[in-house]
């Protein structure tokens, strides 16, 4: 499970890093007004960046099991550390609701 939690904080980086650069280049391949091998070079270049960089290789994983489904993006929690964590009282805010 560790190893996927480093994925995810590496992944998560990379984009950070490469976010200026994928937005440059994108910028000037899908611009119009520009010569289409101006284009074309750009788009040569926004191919060439790393997949890892592309935001939507982030996948939303629990921070403490490493869990990629039922995640509460406010905690980056699953559903089930967030129960347990709210019941010990170690989230602020959080209560167990009673009516």
């Amino acid at each position: 499970m560790r190893s996927r939690i480093l994925r995810d904080i590496k992944a998560r980086r990379a984009v950070v890093s490469k976010e200026l650069e994928r937005t440059i280049w994108r910028y000037l391949s899908r611009n119009t007004t520009l010569e289409p091998q101006i284009r074309m070079q750009a788009q040569l270049a926004l191919n060439r960046t790393p997949r890892e960089a592309s935001p939507s290789a982030i996948k939303n994983r629990c921070i403490i099991t490493g869990r990629g489904r039922g995640i509460f993006n406010e905690w980056r929690m699953c559903r089930f550390q967030f129960r347990m964590h709210a019941l010990n009282g170690e989230l602020p805010g959080v209560d167990k609701a009673s009516w």
